[in-house]
C-alpha cells in the first residue's frame, strides 16, 4: 500500500524489525508518527530493519505489512529494506576507519563479562555496564594480524576521540505529544555509552550506524521511537556530526507496559496485532482507542 513520494516538508518513518509479530505498541507507535506525518501534510516512510540474519524472517516482513494495513496505515514511496543498503554501511565504516575514529574488538561477550566480573567498580552507562576498552590499546599491526588470521571481531568507535573531534553537540526534541510544547535542544552526550559497536561480528552495521545513516538516506526530518532511545539519540547525533549528515528532529514517547509494570516486548509474549484481526477486532476501532490512549486491559503508558 504506497503512494507516490512527493516534496514534503514534514518526513517520518516507521522502522520495524521483522524478528516477529507487530505488537500492540508498535501500533500506537505507527498510528503516532503517521497521524503526525498526515497533520503536518508530510510523508509517512516505511523501513525493513532486516539486517539482522539471524532472526530476520521473509515471512515476518509479510505480516508486517499486513499488520499495518489492517489498522489502516499506509506509506509513500517503496519500502526501504537494509539489506539493500550493505554498501552504504560499509563505505560509512570506512570512512570513520580512515578518521582513525574505529577499531576492532576481537572480545567475546564472555570476555567483557570476565572484566567486569573482575572490576570492582566496572563503569556504568545508560544501557548497563559499558566496554572496558581492551581492544582500543591493541595496535594497529596487532589488529590487522589478527583480522587476517579471520579472528571474528566488531568495530567499536573511540568514543572519546571522536567527542574530541566534533565539539559540542546538539540535537533538536519535540515533546510527546507531538505539537504540545515548542522544540528544545538538547546537548548531546555521548561518552558515557562508551565505545559502542558499529559494525557487530554477526551483522553488517550495528542499530546506531545503520539506523542514523538511513534516516539520513531517506530525508528524514522528525524521527518518533520510544524513550528507550533517548540515551542513543546522543550517539546519533555524533555519528551524523562526523558523517556530515543532517540532524531530524526527535520526539520519544512513553512505552507501553504490561500489568508487572514491564515494556511490552517480542519476547514476552504481548498482544499482537494478529491475534487481535484474529479475534475479530474492528482495526478502525481499535485505531480509535489507541489514539485516545485507551489500551486493552492490563496495558498502560509508562512514565514519560
Amino acid at each position: 500500500m504506497t503512494q507516490s513520494v512527493a516534496p514534503h516538508h514534514m518526513v517520518i518513518r516507521f522502522a520495524p524489525s521483522p524478528t516477529g509479530r507487530l505488537h500492540i505498541g508498535h501500533g500506537w507507535s505507527a498510528l503516532m508518527a503517521w497521524d503526525m506525518a498526515r497533520g503536518a501534510g508530510g510523508a509517512f516512510r516505511l523501513r525493513i530493519e532486516d539486517i539482522d540474519g539471524t532472526r530476520s524472517r521473509p515471512d515476518h516482513v509479510t505480516a508486517i505489512i499486513e499488520d499495518l494495513q489492517w489498522l489502516g496505515v499506509d506509506w509513500d514511496g517503496e519500502i526501504v529494506f537494509q539489506s539493500a543498503r550493505l554498501a552504504q554501511y560499509d563505505a560509512a565504516l570506512e570512512r570513520l576507519r580512515e578518521m582513525g575514529l574505529l577499531y576492532p574488538c576481537f572480545c567475546t561477550r564472555a570476555d567483557i563479562q570476565a572484566q567486569w566480573t573482575a572490576s570492582a567498580s566496572a563503569p556504568h552507562g545508560p544501557e548497563g555496564a559499558i566496554y572496558p576498552g581492551t581492544c582500543r590499546h591493541l595496535s594497529g599491526a596487532e589488529g590487522a594480524r589478527r583480522i587476517a588470521a579471520g579472528d571474528a571481531h566488531a568495530w567499536r568507535i573511540d568514543m572519546a576521540e571522536a567527542v574530541a573531534r566534533v565539539g559540542a553537540l546538539r540535537w533538536p526534541a519535540l515533546p510527546f505529544p507531538p505539537g504540545d510544547g515548542t522544540e528544545r535542544k538538547i546537548a548531546a552526550d555521548p561518552l558515557p555509552a562508551g565505545d559502542v559497536v558499529l559494525a557487530r561480528k554477526d551483522a553488517p552495521a550495528s542499530y546506531h550506524l545503520s539506523c542514523t545513516l538511513d534516516d539520513a538516506a531517506m530525508g528524514v526530518t522528525h524521527v518518533l521511537r520510544g524513550e528507550d532511545l533517548f540515551a542513543a539519540t546522543h550517539i546519533h547525533r555524533l555519528i551524523q556530526a562526523l558523517l556530515d549528515l543532517p540532524t531530524p528532529a526527535y520526539v520519544h514517547h512513553p512505552l507501553l507496559v504490561g500489568s508487572d509494570g514491564k515494556r511490552l516486548a517480542k519476547r514476552s509474549g504481548s498482544i499482537a496485532l494478529a491475534d487481535l484481526r484474529a479475534q475479530g477486532v474492528d482495526p478502525a476501532a481499535l485505531a480509535a482507542d489507541l489514539r485516545a490512549a485507551r489500551f486493552p486491559v492490563g496495558i498502560s503508558l509508562g512514565q514519560a
